[in-house]
């Protein structure tokens, strides 16, 4: 079986894994693109999509969740041309990364391939590549520090879900791959169908790149922080968003010099005092703007910026966008102005 003998019009998607495969990372893309040739056959059309999984051998390739899943192609296929080329994450795509010899198989695959992307941990070896070289990509939030150190001339984007450098893309940890390949089937064929893709998955449709992969409250659990005592401290900030948040305020409702609690609390939550607030402040804000029909300057009000400018400083520098294409872009459905 050729992947270039397909049928005339199908748009050809070749999702590659690296033994062991984080098994999400395939199967979420492959229920995106399955259900969007249900649904177009369910119309009367033929399937756009024709979907074929490659790994470094064909046969058996081991997921990590023990589960193998069946690989038609192997990597070194030179009759493999596919239109998309999407290379799933997983433990084994780190420890490809580091196999010259698949790496350079992946490198000619990448070129043969009209649109590449990278779902999670397989932005590894496809920065392996070089391809992402001088280019902003992300990947796993688990995994920031590992892959910049591995590539450093890459610029790791922590906060987006999914972003594109020419004709390659980046997705971020496991589901935000189905995130991004409805993002797909929205250029491919349409916002109307991508949405009906998203309800036959029950997911939301409008969970797209530029947003946060994690809370900020989320942040500070994953850190480990000193609970004692900035547990309760934090908790008390994310309730009080228009009070006094400085240094001074804060180092003495903990009963700390300024010094010592900037100190202490950078070293707990590897991250300024400051940054941290308005992290918190950001974060509220992208809520009412995106599940609220407040006003920008209602909402800077309610989320302690000194006024609405400020608060368009703070997304433009944290979020490159302003709130008001925030709000155009992410706003709910429910919130929308008819």
């Amino acid at each position: 079986m050729s992947l270039v003998a397909t049928l005339e019009g199908q748009h050809r998607i070749l999702l590659v894994g690296f033994p062991p495969a984080q098994m999400l990372d395939i199967s979420g893309p492959l229920d995106v693109f399955t259900i969007a040739n249900e649904l177009s056959e369910a119309a009367g059309r033929r399937a756009p999509y024709h979907i074929s999984l490659a790994g470094p051998t064909t046969g058996a390739l081991m997921t990590t969740s023990g589960v193998p899943l069946q690989a038609a192609f192997s990597l070194f296929d030179t009759t493999l041309r596919p239109d998309t080329l999407l290379i799933c994450g997983g433990r084994g795509a780190r420890i490809s990364s580091r196999d010259a010899r698949q790496v350079s198989a992946l490198g000619t695959l990448c070129n043969r391939a009209n649109r590449v992307a990278a779902i999670c941990t397989g932005a590894f070896p496809l920065a392996a590549t070089g391809a992402l070289d001088g280019h902003r990509a992300t990947t796993h939030w688990a995994h920031f520090d590992e892959f910049s150190n591995q590539f450093p001339r890459v610029e790791i984007d922590r906060d987006a879900l999914f972003l594109s450098a020419g004709k390659c893309h980046t997705s971020a940890g496991i589901t935000a791959g189905i995130d991004f390949c409805l993002s797909l089937v929205e250029r491919d064929l349409g916002r109307a169908l991508a949405l009906l893709v998203a309800r036959e998955l029950v997911v939301f449709m409008k969970r797209p790149g530029g947003q946060s992969q994690f809370s900020t409250l989320l942040i500070h659990d994953a850190t480990g922080a000193d609970e004692a005592p900035f547990g309760e401290l934090i908790s008390w900030m994310a309730e009080h968003l228009t009070d006094d948040l400085s240094v001074d305020v804060l180092a003495a409702r903990v009963a700390m010099s300024p010094r010592n609690f900037a100190r202490r609390f950078n070293l707990a939550l590897k991250i300024a005092p400051g940054r941290y607030v308005q992290m918190l402040r950001l974060e509220a804000a992208r809520c009412l703007l995106t599940e609220s029909t407040l006003s920008i300057k209602q909402i800077a009000d309610r989320c302690g910026f000194q006024s609405a400018e400020t608060m368009r400083i703070a997304f433009q520098r944290s979020l490159n966008t302003s709130p008001s294409n925030f709000r155009d872009r992410f706003q709910s459905d429910e919130y929308s102005a008819p």
